[in-house]
């Protein structure tokens, strides 16, 4: 009896680590010491703009979103997902991302499903300038049923300390500007399977006029990341916090960056979630407070902006196309309102 015979395959891993390689090189730039295939990443981050560098790390997955790509056969866009993801996650603090590192479990070794997956991670790791430095790819049957997998990411990066957002700059009377998300992004899938797959027996591949897409399209839609749109801003102290509207929704993110005594009072009426929430919420009679404490409802990052800062913002949003809601205010108090 061999290793193959137990059900993990060596000659597939190995296959399927020479096509990562390729990949991951071509998001590598000057600061990369290392190969991919090294016992660990080394990367020699040019530092010399900052007078107080700090490192800010994140680390997240792709959570059940996978089950939607594996019964789809579609797996670039959940690659895409766990940068985009983790970008944003360090990006609230004011920091851009130096580099990358993945984690991806599978039931069993396909090279070319693997390679699907890592396409995504170069592609969206290229677009914000993080070389996929290393990870880990992990052939477990005993774990993982036929076809299932699990994706997370590792994200290190940097901010000048003084530039860091911690919260402390957020005063009653400052605005929130919400930024549109291109879907559920990475959270509630849970929830939204259980509803349209078994509540409403849609099928994957099926148009449904309502969301002007397959069902598929919409599901899989890529998590936004919000770096280009943010970036030119936060060099320009323009921001006072931001938030990511991920699993908890407004409630469970904005006190994250709230100071004590202060809360958030957001008008519902601002903005109209996108179809594709509409048909959760009334396909499985989701409470309205279940639907904004599950998804993003539509509002993937949350800017908080001073009112003499706040025309420059939408200016500047307006130039790079970004459809910026202004959706609410920070109040005296404890919580999130929403009105």
């Amino acid at each position: 009896m061999d290793y193959r015979d137990a059900g993990v395959d060596i000659a597939a891993a190995d296959a399927a680590k020479a096509r990562i390689r390729r990949l991951a090189r071509g998001t590598f730039n000057a600061a990369v010491l290392s190969d991919i295939g090294s016992f660990g990443g080394m990367f020699r981050p040019d530092l010399s703009r900052y007078a107080e560098p700090v490192l800010v790390a994140s680390t997240d997955s792709v959570g059940t979103k996978v089950k939607v790509a594996a019964a789809a056969g579609v797996h670039d866009t959940v690659g895409q997902d766990i940068v985009n993801h983790c970008v944003n996650d360090i990006l609230v603090q004011g920091a851009v991302p130096l580099f990358f590192l993945d984690y991806l479990a599978l039931a069993r070794m396909d090279p070319e499903r693997v390679e699907a997956i890592v396409s995504g991670l170069a592609r969206a790791c290229s677009e914000a300038g993080c070389p996929l430095i290393g990870g880990e790819t992990a052939e477990m049957p005993d774990l993982y049923a036929e076809g299932d997998y699990d994706l997370a990411g590792f994200i290190v990066g940097v901010v000048e300390r003084a530039r860091a957002l911690t919260g402390e700059r957020v005063r009653a009377g400052d605005h929130l500007l919400g930024l549109p998300s291109s879907g559920l992004h990475t959270n509630g899938y849970t929830l939204a399977r259980r509803v349209l797959f078994e509540r409403l027996g849609l099928d994957l591949h099926a148009t449904v006029p309502e969301l002007g897409s397959t069902l598929v399209q919409a599901l899989l839609a890529p998590h936004r990341s919000y770096l280009a749109v943010l970036e030119p801003l936060l060099e320009r102290d323009k921001i006072a916090a931001l938030a990511h509207i991920t699993g908890g929704g407004f409630q469970g993110n904005l006190p994250r960056v709230l100071p004590p005594g202060l809360g958030a009072r957001i008008r519902l009426d601002a903005w109209t979630p996108p179809p594709l929430f509409r048909l959760i919420q009334r396909g499985g009679a989701v409470p309205v407070d279940e639907m904004y404490r599950t998804f993003n409802m539509g509002i993937g990052m949350v800017a908080f902006v001073s009112p003499a800062d706040l025309h420059e913002v939408e200016h500047s949003l307006d130039r790079r196309g970004e459809r910026s809601v202004l959706m609410g205010s920070v109040v005296e108090g404890e919580g999130v309102l929403l009105e």
